[in-house]
């Protein structure tokens, strides 16, 4: 650790693909270029939180980063099991928790990794922290004249340039965002069907309008010319008790550990980002005009050894890997409604279930028919299982903040 240098940037990773390494040059590449790397006043520490169930990975995967590029950051953290025991052996001694507290945070799933990255940069000092995606690269596509037309982002820049005024700031992405493939609607299933499957699993934040337009596009969103030129970021607003963030390409202000709240998600469920995004509203909120590129589809590698695609691709409904990530991501989804709803709309929430209940009754046979996969009627099992253990998890979503919060305490007051 450089101790001489004003601030202190930690970068975060929660990580479980074997593309890591790659993810990682382009990005220490373009810290480089934007002179960031070269800065005296700034010194730059990754945290990377890995797993290696998910994809099969080994822990060299990660940590096996090329000394090269080693030379470039000033601090590396790699956060596995045992980092994370070790840990939690430290703060059972010291009783700032105890065992069952543990697992609210440091248990499984998305939240869990992004909460042990979080913990790590506060305990070491961090001023801000940066969470990046390992399918996110720092460059933004848009769409003139019918073709893709790619600009690099400095993404790191940009969240340093505006954290200082905002609890939290977060930036665009383009790409591959949605998990929805491209659909062609035939008599199996209508476009009214489809509709109202997606708005009965969905979120506020995933509409029909805005899906279709992506959907028209073959899944690909392309960045706003507008924002990419401009020079300000946009303060969120809260509407319906919510400040949408998004759990990558965002900056966290780690100044105060106390203004700061942990990730959750229910068990086996998403949406870590939109649960944190409901706590947010006494926090200042900004929306920073810089895009990443997401290859949610992992089609897009070759983008970091420099190839530019002139047009993507649609991604269609025709392959098993196409298939397969969209239901998941509806398993993810419906996962996750209930506790959002119970949060956001608690008055309505028993006749807003019963709404999705009716509405998944009706489509999930199409849905099931359309990609010939029956398994998509799981959906509404767990829509009933999640539904029935909804107080259960808004307990433990209740418990994770209250828990957080005494660790934070236990750092602010060291």
């Amino acid at each position: 650790m450089h101790e001489n240098k004003a601030i202190k940037l930690g970068i975060g990773f929660a990580t479980g693909r074997k593309s890591f390494q790659k993810v990682l040059r382009t990005y220490i590449h373009t810290w480089k270029e934007s002179g960031l790397v070269d800065n005296q006043e700034i010194s730059l520490n990754l945290f990377v939180a890995y797993d290696l169930i998910y994809n099969k990975t080994e822990i060299t995967d990660y940590t096996d980063v090329d000394p090269e590029l080693v030379e470039q950051i000033d601090g590396s953290t790699f956060i596995g099991s045992v980092a994370i025991k070790e840990e939690i052996d430290y703060l059972i001694r010291e009783n700032v928790i105890n065992i069952n507290e543990v697992r609210m945070i440091f248990g499984k799933g998305y939240a869990a990794k992004r909460n042990a990255v979080l913990y790590n940069a506060i305990k070491l000092k961090m001023d801000y922290l940066v969470f990046l995606d390992d399918d996110e690269y720092p460059m933004a596509v848009t769409n003139t004249r019918n073709t893709a037309i790619w600009g690099g982002q400095e993404v790191l820049t940009n969240h340093l340039k505006y954290i200082t005024q905002a609890d939290i700031t977060h930036g665009n992405h383009c790409g591959y965002i949605s998990p929805i493939p491209y659909i062609e609607f035939n008599d199996t299933m209508t476009e009214e069907n489809f509709r109202s499957f997606i708005e009965a699993i969905s979120n506020d934040i995933v509409n029909w309008d805005t899906l279709k337009i992506v959907m028209k596009n073959g899944g690909v969103t392309y960045a706003d010319t507008k924002i990419l030129t401009s020079d300000e970021a946009i303060e969120v607003q809260e509407s319906n008790h919510a400040k949408f963030i998004s759990g990558a390409n965002l900056g966290i202000n780690l100044t105060n550990p106390r203004r700061i709240f942990p990730f959750y998600n229910p068990p086996g469920a998403r949406g870590e980002d939109t649960f944190l995004s409901t706590c947010l509203s006494e926090r200042k909120v900004l929306r920073v005009p810089c895009y990443t590129f997401h290859d949610g589809f992992s089609t897009y590698n070759d983008l970091l050894e420099g190839v530019l695609p002139l047009r993507l691709k649609f991604i269609k409904a025709d392959t098993e890997q196409v298939t397969t990530r969209f239901y998941k991501a509806c398993i993810g989804w419906i996962r996750y409604k209930p506790l959002l709803l119970y949060i956001t709309q608690r008055d309505q929430y028993e006749e807003k279930i019963e709404e999705m209940r009716e509405q998944l009754k009706e489509t999930l046979p199409k849905i099931c028919a359309y990609f010939g996969k029956p398994e998509f009627m799981e959906v509404l099992a767990d829509l009933e299982k999640y539904h029935g253990n909804v107080e259960k998890h808004y307990r433990e979503f209740l418990d994770t903040q209250r828990i957080w919060a005494r660790l934070m305490e236990h750092f602010a007051s060291r």
